[in-house]
């Protein structure tokens, strides 16, 4: 099951055995009737009615004569406690406890078994009572009328001592909210009483509303007015000073009737009719600590073959419509829609047909979210009764009495990848991981497994190259939440393929408008998602396209023995030593493969490069936080994206039981050698795109690899296209390893002919043959002869001992002497003292002597 119902708290198992505990004690002591746990025959009467900020659960139970019991459970002690009894057949219909627990404000309506507990009688009052319970003591009307009244405490943020004044909103089926306040006084000793009984301020805070939702944790209030028959969202923050506040105006494209009216998040909402839920619309907010503020809506049904929702993302300024299809005309839907509230995720699931699960920190693609139709064994996976999604991913089920937390099912996504076929399904599946799993050394290992085994399973996108950008992504979000705007989440930019089952239309939507002016905390980030939609054209996401070009112009000096400022080049470097230094302070496990035991000089450029273009990059855009912190940021960011590489080679080389002895040129390359090139060159392919470094040494691992397992012209091709590159290190190394064979000879001089000039007068010394010995001369004759002009000489030539009888090649060496022995010639042959025209005589006379096979 991808998502999974942790219970928090349980009628049955919670509440339940205690009641009976105080029933036994009281008929120990010969009480009769009326105490508390008298419910054997009762206990359908036993529900949750309200859920506090603190996380406090009240609920409530009669005896068998009628009368309504209150109760608390505290969730930190985990103790319940008795806070009032009302000794008269009554139905409560809301009910909240301030954060001291010494009031209780109940709306409790007459009950009579002629009629549903869901209607008001004739001439029958909707009660709404404040009660002092610290002791119990006195009741207080505060409204009799013929309508039904919700009741809410305020909790402040701030619980270190008593309030001299509580705050309660009552909440109107007239389509009114008010805000009573509330004095309260201590007498003899911890009594608590009001302060002044008779006069409770109250002011108004909302009027003719057709929709509420109360945000128990962030104590705000969402709601929904009618505008010229036009439908504007409008959210109250309450605070701890008493004071509240506007906060936004937003206009929701939806359609409500004026004559409604619904509650979200007010308590238990049993005066619905549970049975004709799928005939309703479905609307709630939800938001995280991010600044995400997201509307979800489904309207009532009106076909059994499919069911439309929309997902309003304001804090990325645009609208999803989509549509599912339910199947035959058959699979008639009982139940309404549910949304849930899953942090990074809303989770939308209608019972036996389909769960979609939607990224709404990153909302653009369809991909990146996932969609589980009838097909799959989890669209059944929780209850059937109504959810309700409260703050902090916490799932109340009212029917059964439980409280639970939604989280994603990690071990089911991961069999989930395993068993997929689906591109989308994988791509999907494998950020939901990634999301809730983030910098989890289990789960990325698992990951980096499937990805071993499933090297060419997506066609749709690089599987490699997803994965290290998103996994890196991860690993810094939480350092700040605007790294969405600056870093890539993902590296694929477009998704044209369908997904079967569902479609979607997306739209722009107006922006909330703002009404005040001074942000904190959450506001403050929705308030910089909203200007970075206003304002920020083009996107702010990081590329490595500068570092490219910048890479690309130190390589070409460093071929051509040009170089710019030293000192440039030298914090460039350091800049790679730090991010290598930081990787290895992060990973104390020696490595199997041999990677980082060479300079690799270009990889340290690219990597210097990078930690330098990427700091710049956040230092711009990243407003109030420290430098310091950011070049931390960007080593952490460098480093793991490096490490994820080095993953990927060592779970292969586990995996294949592969040591650094393969490398050996003695013997046939095996079937597991093959595959662990096969990683790395898909591992080169998914960083060469997007010009990600490599660790150092991964292309002379790759090279020797590609040496040993493929023939010449394919490696040859593999070089000539840029996919194995000789690296110095490699090259050196095959010229000492290799013997010389007609087979490696003819290796080698394919491998040296390829070289840039100056790592190819390097290689050739090593070569002890008459082959790299011919290279040396020619190179060395160019070099002679640069810029040469013909002068004229005498025609008597001077023969020395043992010189050989060929006029042409004895005129030449004595042209050749003479330009050694000019000052210009050894000034541009400095560094090259082994090479003479001597030596150039020897190699002519040995290659003539092969020519003409002597």
């Amino acid at each position: 099951m991808a998502l999974r119902l942790v219970s928090d708290f349980d009628l049955r198992k919670d509440v339940l055995p205690w009641l009976r505990s105080q029933r036994a004690a009281s008929a120990a002591a010969g009480a009769r009737g009326g105490g508390p746990g008298v419910l054997e025959n009762n206990y359908e009467s036993l529900r949750i009615l309200n859920v506090e900020r603190n996380g406090n659960i009240i609920y409530t139970y009669k005896d068998d004569k009628g009368n309504v019991f209150f109760g608390l459970y505290d969730c930190r002690t985990r103790q319940n406690e008795h806070l009032y009894t009302f000794e008269k057949d009554l139905h409560v219909v809301s009910c909240s406890v301030n954060s001291e627990r010494t009031l209780l404000a109940a709306s409790l309506v007459h009950f009579t078994k002629e009629g549903r507990k869901n209607e008001l009688q004739p001439g029958s009052k909707c009660l709404t009572l404040l009660v002092e319970i610290h002791p119990v003591n006195n009741v207080k009307v505060l409204k009799a009328v013929d309508s039904y009244i919700w009741v809410q405490f305020l909790y402040p943020h701030v619980e270190s001592h008593p309030l001299a004044e509580n705050h309660l909103l009552l909440i109107s089926e007239e389509k009114y909210i008010e805000k009573i306040h509330i004095q309260v006084i201590q007498e003899d000793g911890n009594r608590v009483v009001l302060k002044d009984s008779g006069h409770l301020p109250r002011e108004r805070v909302a009027e003719d509303f057709v929709w509420a939702q109360w945000d128990m944790s962030e104590q705000r209030l969402y709601y929904i007015d009618l505008k010229k028959s036009r439908s504007v969202l409008k959210c109250i923050q309450f605070s701890a000073d008493e004071k509240f506040n506007l906060m936004f105006e937003a206009p929701l494209d939806i359609t409500l009737s004026d004559s409604g009216f619904k509650l979200v998040n007010f308590g238990c909402d049993d005066l619905q009719d549970q049975e004709n839920l799928s005939k309703h619309l479905t609307l709630c907010v939800f938001t995280n600590h991010t600044g995400t503020l997201c509307v979800c809506y489904s309207p009532k049904f009106d076909s059994w073959e499919k069911i439309t929702y929309s997902v309003f993302y304001f804090h990325k300024g645009h609208s999803k419509t989509f549509t599912a299809a339910l199947g035959s005309v058959d699979s008639h839907v009982t139940k309404g829609l549910t949304f849930l509230n899953l942090d990074y995720y809303v989770a939308v699931y209608l019972p036996g047909h389909f769960f979609h699960l939607l990224n709404i920190q990153h909302p653009d693609l369809i991909c990146h979210s996932l969609f589980l139709t009838g097909n799959n064994e989890v669209v059944d996976m929780l209850p059937h009764s109504p959810l309700q999604s409260l703050s902090g991913s916490l799932v109340l089920d009212w029917c059964s009495g439980k409280l639970s937390r939604a989280v994603l099912n990690q071990s089911y996504l991961l069999q989930f990848l395993w068993n997929t076929r689906l591109d989308y399904e994988k791509m999907g599946a494998l950020h939901c991981v990634l999301s809730w799993g983030r910098d989890h050394p289990f789960l990325e290992a698992k990951i980096i497994q499937w990805i071993s085994e499933n090297i060419s399973a997506c066609h749709s996108f690089d599987l490699i190259q997803e994965f290290i950008i998103a996994s890196s992504y991860w690993s810094i979000y939480p350092e700040t939440s605007d790294m969405d705007k600056l870093l890539p989440y993902s590296s694929v930019l477009a998704w044209n393929t369908e997904i079967p089952g569902i479609t979607l239309v997306t739209e722009e939507i107006p922006l909330p408008f703002m009404k005040v002016h001074s942000f904190k905390g959450y506001w403050e980030k929705l308030n910089s998602n909203l200007e970075y939609i206003k304002y920020s054209k083009p996107h702010l996401l990081y590329n490595n396209s500068m570092v490219q070009r910048e890479w690309h112009s130190l390589i070409s000096e460093e071929k051509t023995g040009r170089r710019r400022s030293m000192v440039y080049v030298r914090n460039i470097l350091d800049n790679a030593m730090k991010v290598i230094s930081n990787l290895e302070a992060r990973n104390l496990e020696p490595r199997l493969t041999p990677l980082f035991q060479e300079e690799d000089n270009p990889q340290r450029l690219l990597m210097g490069l990078m930690v330098s273009e990427l700091k710049d990059h956040l230092l711009r855009h990243l407003q109030g936080v420290e430098k310091k912190k950011i070049e931390q940021m960007v080593l952490d960011y460098i480093s793991k994206l490096l490490d994820l590489i080095c993953q990927i080679l060592e779970t292969s080389w586990r995996k294949h039981h592969l040591h650094p002895s393969v490398l050996h040129f003695s013997r046939r390359a095996s079937a597991a050698e093959f595959t662990v090139f096969h990683i790395m060159t898909r591992i080169l392919k998914a960083t060469t795109s997007l010009f990600l470094p490599l660790p150092p040494g991964f292309h002379t691992l790759h090279t020797l690899l590609g040496v040993h397992c493929l023939p010449l012209h394919n490696l040859l091709h593999y070089i000539d296209d840029g996919v194995l590159l000789l690296t110095e290190t490699a090259v050196t190394r095959l010229m000492k390893d290799l013997d010389n064979s007609e087979k490696n000879e003819k290796l080698k001089f394919s491998i040296i002919v390829r070289l840039p000039p100056l790592i190819g007068q390097k290689i050739c010394r090593l070569w002890d043959h008459p082959m790299s010995s011919n290279i040396i001369s020619r190179n060395h004759v160019k070099r002679l002869l640069l810029n040469y002009k013909k002068e004229p000489r005498s025609s008597m030539i001077d023969k020395s001992p043992g010189s050989v009888e060929f006029l042409p090649l004895n005129y030449f060496i004595e042209i050749l002497t003479d330009r050694e022995s000019s000052s210009q010639a050894l000034y541009a042959l400095e560094g090259h003292d082994n090479v003479d025209a001597k030596f150039v005589e020897e190699a002519a006379l040995k290659h003539t002597t092969m020519l003409l096979g002597l």
